[in-house]
């Protein structure tokens, strides 16, 4: 196998537009691919492009009814409200079966780059829209794009596949599509269901042999909380899981200015978290890793810089935090938004963490939060619970 990276992108995969207003405004990838143009990083990687995803590809997760309403939608911008489309959070709009068939056959030629060997990594930063139901579309997601690149690599025979999700939503979709599939191990680390979207993400929720994992953090959690939560959990099981490859998504609402969400993270943090999954990836998984976007709705300051360092950790060049963004950048983010652009690509934040293997502080909500998912799945793969 090569040791080569892939970007999957077509510029059409802006067209995934829920009209002005909406959080999830396409600018935000937009303007991802022009920073890692503007600062090289795309000079280190391969450029595809992509088809979109044909009818029996969506069939893999998604119902045949489900599709032709899509479809309906697609062609008439009317509402259907029992596909969910039509709501405040997924609006009806004529061309959204285009344009998230598009988005899923995005994250379908990277699992196949990957699996095919083609590439050792690809990247889908259009991706990542995990709350599609098989039939609903959920939380500004129509299709479900990870899911469905899972699917794929289960039918071409792989054995053990992992997907690891960062966004600070609960990946509801993915988990609920293989929930009672030994085959497929899901992890979430998300902000609480008590506090946030969409109320599920218990870490009761343990699915197939234990194969279903939740890590509900508190809100407020910042930088070293998380990333002790997510080293007490994530590699751990990884490790005894051993998948053939590993899929990630990459939500960065997880940050401090997300509007959206409750946790405190920075750019920094979300950084080291790419990092640290890229080793896993290498340490776990031989190396095959398809990793996505997701959620992100401060479209400025935060998914252009976090997006930008998973791209260039993909490609196995990581961008010095202190780099300057760059004027052309900053010219087009004055031009595209009328907002200050950010001067560099850092937040200035070193973040550490004491690992959870130190010892466990039963007066730490995030130590609670942790203990809860070790004590409710590590037991069902043989490994202990406590520190």
């Amino acid at each position: 196998m090569g040791r080569s990276a892939r970007v999957i992108w077509d510029d059409a995969l802006i067209s995934y537009d829920f009209g002005p207003g909406h959080p999830l405004a396409p600018i935000r990838v937009e303007l991802t691919m022009a920073l890692a143009r503007d600062l090289g990083v795309l000079d280190k990687v391969e450029v595809a492009g992509c088809e979109p995803a044909t009818d029996a590809e969506l069939a893999m997760v998604h119902e045949r009814g489900y599709i032709e309403a899509v479809k309906r939608v697609s062609a008439t911008g009317r509402p259907d409200l029992e596909a969910g489309l039509g709501t405040s959070d997924n609006p009806a709009f004529q061309g959204v079966h285009e344009a998230s068939a598009l988005i899923a056959g995005a994250s379908l030629a990277a699992a196949r780059a990957v699996w095919e060997g083609t590439a050792e990594h690809a990247v889908n930063v259009a991706g990542g829209l995990h709350h599609a139901m098989p039939a609903l579309a959920s939380g500004f997601c129509v299709y479900n794009d990870p899911a469905l690149a899972i699917a794929w690599l289960l039918a071409q025979g792989a054995g053990r596949v992992a997907y690891v999700d960062v966004d600070v939503h609960h990946g509801d979709g993915v988990q609920t599509v293989f929930y009672d599939d030994p085959r497929v191990l899901t992890i979430s680390l998300h902000e609480s269901p008590r506090t946030l979207f969409p109320g599920t993400g218990f870490p009761e929720e343990t699915g197939a042999e234990g194969t279903s994992v939740n890590v509900a953090l508190p809100a407020g959690c910042g930088d070293s909380g998380w990333l002790r939560a997510f080293d007490a959990v994530v590699p751990p099981l990884l490790r005894e899981f051993r998948p053939e490859i590993l899929v990630t998504q990459h939500g960065c609402d997880s940050h401090a200015l997300d509007p959206l969400a409750n946790l405190m993270l920075s750019v920094d943090g979300q950084r080291t978290a790419y990092a640290a999954l890229h080793r896993l990836a290498h340490e776990t998984a031989g190396g095959r890793w398809i990793a996505t976007g997701g959620g992100g709705y401060e479209l400025v300051q935060v998914v252009p810089r976090a997006w930008t360092h998973l791209i260039a950790e993909v490609a196995g060049h990581p961008v010095d935090p202190s780099t300057p963004t760059g004027q052309e950048w900053r010219r087009l983010v004055r031009d595209r938004t009328g907002e200050a652009p950010p001067l560099t690509m850092t937040d200035g934040r070193n973040p550490e963490f004491h690992p959870f293997s130190d010892g466990y502080d039963p007066a730490d909500p995030i130590d609670r939060s942790v203990l809860a998912t070790r004590n409710a799945v590590f037991p069902l793969h043989g490994l202990d619970p406590m520190p």
